[in-house]
């Protein structure tokens, strides 16, 4: 692959016509992981042939959407029915092929953190990949391409590595992955992730920030497998409502908050910036919507800063009920202290909310500072309230803001762009070497 970091403009009308590859994720579908159903859809509307598979399965009242019950419909789980298949998978492979199986049974215990119960879980990713190679050998595909480098990424290379030690090291099998971070760049030992970067055939990376910390990993002969393929979002679906936020000027303004209730998502600061809102007199209502383990304590932050009557929590929703909360909305804010580039903030920019966000990682490549919104320093609840203030302030300037947002989702971040960024992407992988 040529040694570029610019594969994030794509060229519409892009054939994918005769590409096949396997999808594998750690749980699919899953509610956080839409831009996923939508890479998938977009590449099947070119005419790729995309085969889903999932480590594990989604629990049915987490299908929050018609496209999450369809895409259950078809995937298959690779540890449903563990009885009967496993033993038949490893039987058959044993009895064909030995020397592969054992090969990649010793590949997997020695590969990764060198704790015992790393190398046993190691063990049961190579279980899964031999129920995997099966799969995908009876099915067509040699290609397989994982989102994140978590135990996807393992039952990936371990499938791969027993596909090439049966057909032989110049057979079509590979393995490529998309890398979001930031959580692999806090545990880069325990995601092996040098090593994952080295075997892969490929990495797509949602930003180049993304990128430049993986450049950090392996030598330079090895950046030309780097390449940037953007997340997208529908801009047919995330539509600025049709009366422009008409109307309610002289109202509280409203923030949305959207994504999973976790501290590094900086829910915290934005109570705290909404406690000094109140007691500068900038009269707003929040809104959280989504679910998570700090649901909790944001609760009882907003009751102990006595905000609870300006907050709302309306648990995690679908993307088929996500529109009429973008709508709800004069302003979108999203804390974080740890992110890649966040989907949610597309979906917002697309609506022509304006976006209030924190300056790391991903996030500065899309959101232009005073252009869209405002980019600030994390961790500090007197800016963002600062921002909030000012936005309230000027209607004009929020609806030149969320003009301007708009634009930009629609230059990069659509499927006519990203979906034959993302094909050619998966073609380059599968060219012969």
């Amino acid at each position: 692959m040529t040694p570029t970091a610019d594969r994030s403009t794509g060229e519409p009308g892009t054939d994918a016509t005769g590409l096949q590859v396997a999808y594998l994720v750690s749980q699919y579908p899953a509610i956080s992981h839409t831009f996923i159903e939508r890479e998938i859809a977009a590449l099947r509307s070119l005419g790729a042939t995309v085969g889903t598979f999932s480590v594990r399965r989604c629990p049915p009242g987490e299908l929050k959407s018609a496209a999450m019950r369809a895409e259950a419909g078809t995937t298959t789980v690779l540890i449903d029915d563990v009885r009967r298949a496993y033993p038949a998978a490893h039987a058959a492979l044993v009895s064909r092929h030995p020397k592969a199986w054992a090969g990649a049974l010793a590949r997997a215990l020695r590969t990764g953190e060198p704790t015992a119960r790393a190398r046993l879980w190691q063990g049961f990713y190579f279980a899964e990949a031999v129920r995997l190679h099966d799969l995908m050998r009876s099915r067509g595909l040699r290609h397989v391409h994982v989102h994140f480098a978590n135990v996807s990424a393992d039952v990936a290379r371990l499938t791969v590595a027993i596909g090439r030690s049966i057909d032989g090291p110049r057979s079509p099998w590979r393995w490529s992955m998309t890398m979001h971070g930031p959580t692999e760049f806090e545990g880069v030992a325990r995601a092996d992730l040098p090593a994952k970067i080295l075997d892969a055939d490929g990495v797509s990376c949602i930003t180049d920030f993304t990128r430049s910390q993986l450049m950090r990993y392996v030598d330079p002969a090895h950046w030309g497998k780097l390449s940037v393929v953007h997340m997208t979002i529908d801009p047919q679906a995330y539509v600025p409502p049709a009366d422009g936020r008409a109307g309610r000027d002289g109202q509280p303004l409203r923030v949305l908050f959207v994504g999973r209730l976790v501290p590094e998502k900086g829910g915290p600061a934005l109570l705290e910036a909404t406690a000094q809102l109140r007691d500068r007199g900038v009269p707003v209502q929040v809104r959280f919507v989504g679910d998570g383990p700090a649901r909790d304590l944001l609760r009882s932050q907003a009751a102990g800063l006595g905000v609870s009557d300006l907050v709302e929590f309306t648990g995690a929703v679908g993307q088929d009920d996500m529109l009429p909360h973008y709508h709800w909305a004069d302003v979108f804010a999203l804390p974080s202290y740890m992110e890649g580039l966040p989907v949610v903030i597309m979906e917002a920019l697309a609506t022509e909310l304006p976006v209030i966000t924190s300056r790391i990682n991903g996030i500065p490549e899309l959101v232009a500072d005073g252009l869209m919104g405002r980019v600030l320093t994390p961790g500090r609840a007197d800016l963002l309230a600062d921002a909030i203030a000012a936005e309230a302030a000027d209607p004009g300037l929020r609806r030149r803001q969320g003009a301007a947002g708009r634009e930009a989702v629609l230059a990069g971040y659509t499927a006519s762009t990203q979906a034959p960024a993302m094909a050619r992407f998966l073609h380059d992988v599968q060219r012969p070497r």
